[in-house]
């Protein structure tokens, strides 16, 4: 699993990643889907970028209130025009 280090704390940060994301500027390939998650061992949460096989590409820890607050900007991403 590739975790980056750097947390999520905010709402804005967590847009700002997901357009980050659909615009490609991490340079991940094959990215299929984001969804928030937990850690198995420690349960601590984390969004996710997936692959078209739902493989783990990138992980980056959120805080406990983006996790509650942000799963409806996740679900339908940023709204920015590519």
């Amino acid at each position: 699993m590739i975790i980056d280090d750097k947390e999520i704390e905010t709402l804005e940060e967590l847009a700002a990643f997901i357009t980050l994301v659909e615009q490609g500027g991490l340079g991940l390939e094959n990215v299929a889907g984001i969804a928030l998650a937990t850690n198995n061992s420690d349960g601590r949460p984390f969004i996710a970028v997936l692959d078209d096989s739902h493989q783990l590409l990138l992980g980056r820890w959120v805080t406990q209130h983006v996790f509650e607050n942000g799963k409806d900007l996740v679900r339908t991403g940023s709204g920015k025009i590519h």
